[in-house]
């Protein structure tokens, strides 16, 4: 049977999104640049997208929202130091209790006065991490180091838009064994890299290893090359009485003999210079820069030439007439406007247009539309943006609760703080989806759907309960949906829609019990008053069923366990962590998929 949705919604099999990649879903204005598989990441009008490799590598990729595919883009990949996650490395500001990583290097705040320093090119940041956090151990397992690093780099390369793709290779500590693994790579370094900037990052140099006779072949090929290195005297630096490196080692030794190989080539004619407390070396008309520190207190001064000296910026724009725009070289910090408040990589749904239609014209339009238009509008209208301000406002909920083997655990996780809406903050409408939709918008902005116990936590923890409110006539007709979400309305008005709120709808959940009978759609809560939730778990009606009490609830993916980064999707499925978010123990169905019929409907031509 067919029909409109005014009538009913639950009555259609028919879904037009499913399936269908981000890229897909954003027919929208130029001002929507999502690239595939990426989100939008605020407060800095980005986006971003995480990879994971089979053998152990985690990049995460950061690039401005306005991407232009015509101008020409550099593509940065910085290899973490050792010790530290990518969202350290990218820092935040810091707050009571914040990792004090998060405070050292400051990556992406750099990027982006870099960026705004290079308004006509396309600036795109790609971190790169090693399982274990240390780059030389993770070569040290993996025989085929070289090869697997050169593969990344242009799995990045090739995902990255522009009329010309230019990379530039960086890293700082052990990031450095990154870079000396691609130079390994090949016999000759590629054109198309256009920077590499060791960053206190070298000591594995090695003249035995031909990476000299590389660098400079590189160098001498093209006048767009160039090699900045950055380092201190570490000699004689201690911690507790004891020297930190050895007699052979450090980044002083190591800068030392990349200078004597540089020397040897009459052709780089190498001039000796200085700037404040750097020995500065220039070669090929500033192609080749090396700054070491002198340190006569003998501080460790390891981090601080990355992130307090400015050392990032200095590496990306010495050489190019830009260095003189940013700041100093050697501080103060060039960038603390340009940190992020939060974890850089925060995800949320972008700014809509402040001309977009609000909830009752956009339900309005859907007269006579089939359930297929229908979600498919939908999901155009809130990967556009057009949502009240609070979908993008994501609350912390901060809990204990204990693991499968007892040991207590600090959980702080996200929570959108009322249910997923279309329009503007004066008229907004709760939509009611499938679940194949609901778990699409939440792969587009990286977040989760929530379990039973995390839709009972969020409740506990709501500032704002509303009392449910049942309906019993056409409870899958259009009209319903936007009565029940007036009448929900009513009962918020007058408090804050920035705090957290919970009473308003069933959750769409995650749920074990979705593996025993596919192609359903698990719902769960409602509290009452008195917590005890009027909907228990039940997955009696198929995915394509949807009525006015099924909400979408989105969760951020990133969360804190003591107070360290995590991964929700890791959580949910892990035997020992997953008793934090879930009382199913491991969640083996983490996600809803395809939808059981697959006789999808063209969507709505925007």
């Amino acid at each position: 049977m067919t029909g409109t949705l005014p009538f009913a919604l639950g009555r259609f099999t028919s879904l037009a999104l499913i399936g269908l990649s981000a890229a897909a879903l954003l027919s929208c204005p130029a001002r929507c640049a999502l690239l595939p598989g990426f989100r939008y990441s605020p407060p800095f009008d980005e986006q971003c997208r995480e990879i994971r490799t089979a053998e152990g590598i985690r990049a995460l990729v950061m690039a401005p929202w306005a991407i232009d595919a015509t101008r020409s883009t550099l593509l940065i990949v910085f290899a973490t130091p050792n010790g530290n996650t990518i969202e350290q490395s990218l820092g935040a500001e810091m707050t009571p209790g914040k990792n004090w990583h998060f405070d050292i290097q400051h990556i992406a705040a750099q990027t982006r006065v870099f960026r705004k320093r290079m308004p006509q090119t396309n600036i795109v940041l790609a971190c790169a991490e090693a399982e274990g956090l240390s780059w030389p151990s993770w070569r040290a397992t993996h025989a085929n180091a070289s090869d697997l690093v050169r593969s990344l780099v242009l799995s990045l390369r090739d995902m990255t838009p522009g009329k010309r793709i230019d990379v530039a290779l960086t890293g700082h500590s052990g990031g450095g064994s990154f870079l000396f693994a691609f130079v390994n790579s090949s016999t000759d370094i590629p054109d198309w890299v256009s920077d590499i900037a060791f960053l206190d990052a070298n000591y594995s140099y090695s003249d035995a290893e031909g990476h000299g006779d590389k660098l400079i072949r590189w160098l001498k090929e093209s006048a767009r090359h160039r090699l900045v290195v950055i380092a201190y005297d570490d000699r004689n630096i201690k911690i507790n009485g004891k020297k930190v490196v050895s007699a052979t080692g450090g980044t002083y030794r190591a800068s030392m003999r990349m200078l004597r190989r540089f020397e040897g080539d009459a052709d780089l004619r190498l001039q000796a210079l200085s700037q404040g407390p750097f020995a500065h070396s220039e070669a090929l008309n500033g192609q080749l820069q090396m700054f070491v520190h002198a340190n006569p207190d003998n501080k460790i001064l390891h981090t601080a030439l990355v992130g307090e000296m400015n050392g990032f910026l200095q590496a990306m724009t010495v050489g190019t007439g830009l260095e003189a725009e940013w700041g100093v070289f050697g501080g103060p910090r060039a960038y603390g406007s340009f940190v992020s408040p939060g974890a850089p990589d925060a995800p949320c749904i972008p700014s809509g247009s402040p001309d977009a239609a609000g909830g009752s014209a956009v339900f309005a339009s859907f007269a006579g539309k089939s359930q297929a238009e229908y979600e498919s509008a939908i999901l155009a209208q809130i990967a556009e943006g057009n949502v009240p301000s609070f979908c993008r406002n994501f609350q912390p909920v901060t809990y204990v609760a204990r693991d499968a083997r007892g040991r207590e655990h600090e959980v702080t996780l996200e929570a959108m703080s009322d249910y997923l809406s279309v329009g503007n903050d004066s008229d907004f409408v709760r939509v009611c989806l499938t679940p194949m939709s609901a778990q699409q918008i939440a792969d587009l902005f990286d977040c989760i759907l929530p379990t039973t116990r995390l839709s009972d936590i969020i409740w506990q923890n709501a500032v704002r309960k509303v009392v449910p409110h049942p309906l019993t006539q056409d409870r899958e007709a259009l009209v319903t949906i936007v009565q029940h979400s007036r009448i929900v309305d009513g009962q918020l008005v007058g408090t804050d829609s920035r705090l957290l709120s919970a009473g308003q709808k069933k959750d769409i959940v995650i749920s074990n019990i979705l593996k025993q009978k596919p192609h359903k759609v698990a719902i769960y809560g409602w509290h009452r008053p008195n917590g005890v939730p009027i909907q228990p778990l039940t997955n009696i009606h198929r995915d394509t069923y949807v009525d006015y009490s099924h909400g979408t609830r989105l969760i951020q993916r990133r969360a804190l366990i003591d107070r360290e980064p995590a991964d929700l999707a890791d959580i949910y499925s892990d035997p020992i962590l997953s008793p934090l978010v879930s009382d199913e123990g491991p969640i083996t169905t983490p996600r809803y998929t395809q939808p059981s019929i697959a006789a999808f409907q063209p969507p709505i031509q925007r």
